[in-house]
C-alpha cells in the first residue's frame, strides 16, 4: 500500500523533484545546489521584505546591541578546538621523591612560557602555523628545537642551565 511522493517542480531550475514528507507542504525547491542558493536568496528577500527588517543591521541602536553581543561573546568566531572524553580519573598515589620515573619530564623539558616568555606572539604563531599544532607542549619543544639550531649555527654552544628548584 505504497503512495506515489509528491511531486512538485522546482521555482528555482522548472524541473520537477519529489518531496521531502516532512516539509512538502512548503517545499518548493529541489536540492540542487543552485536552487538551495536561490532558496536561501528568496528567503532572506522576503524577510528583508518585512516591516522593521530593512534596517535591521543599521542604525545606532542595532550597532550597540551588536558591539554588546560580541562583548558577551569573546572569540565565538574562532574554530573550537575538541575536547577528549577524559574518562574516570585514575586513583591517587603516593610521591616517592626517590623513585625515577621514565614519564617524568626532564630537567631540559620546560614549558612554553619558560621558552618563550619575552617572545613576541608572531613567533608562537609561527611556530604553530609552520608545526600545524597549537598545542604549547608541541610549540615549546619545537621552539627548543630551532633555539638549539640557531645557537650552533651562531657558535653561541648550549646555554647555562639553571637550578628552577630555588637556591
Amino acid at each position: 500500500m505504497s503512495s506515489k511522493p509528491a511531486r512538485r517542480k522546482c521555482l528555482g531550475c522548472s524541473e520537477f523533484f519529489e518531496l521531502d514528507y516532512r516539509n512538502a507542504y512548503h517545499q518548493a525547491y529541489c536540492q540542487e545546489a543552485d536552487c538551495r542558493q536561490a532558496s536561501k536568496a528568496a528567503s532572506q528577500a522576503r524577510w528583508l521584505r518585512k516591516s522593521g527588517n530593512g534596517d535591521y543591521f543599521r542604525g545606532a541602536e542595532n550597532t550597540r546591541r551588536v558591539q554588546e553581543w560580541r562583548k558577551a561573546h569573546p572569540g565565538y568566531w574562532r574554530k573550537k578546538s575538541s575536547v577528549s572524553n577524559p574518562g574516570q580519573p585514575a586513583p591517587a598515589q603516593g610521591v616517592n621523591p626517590e623513585q625515577s620515573s621514565c614519564n617524568a619530564p626532564s630537567q631540559s623539558s620546560r614549558t612554553l612560557q619558560d621558552v618563550c616568555l619575552l617572545q613576541d606572539p608572531v613567533v608562537i604563531g609561527l611556530i604553530s602555523m609552520l608545526t600545524g599544532s597549537t598545542l604549547q607542549e608541541d610549540i615549546a619543544s619545537t621552539a627548543r628545537k630551532l633555539q638549539a639550531c640557531g645557537r650552533d649555527i651562531l657558535g653561541l654552544g648550549a646555554p647555562v642551565k639553571t637550578n628552577s628548584n630555588g637556591p
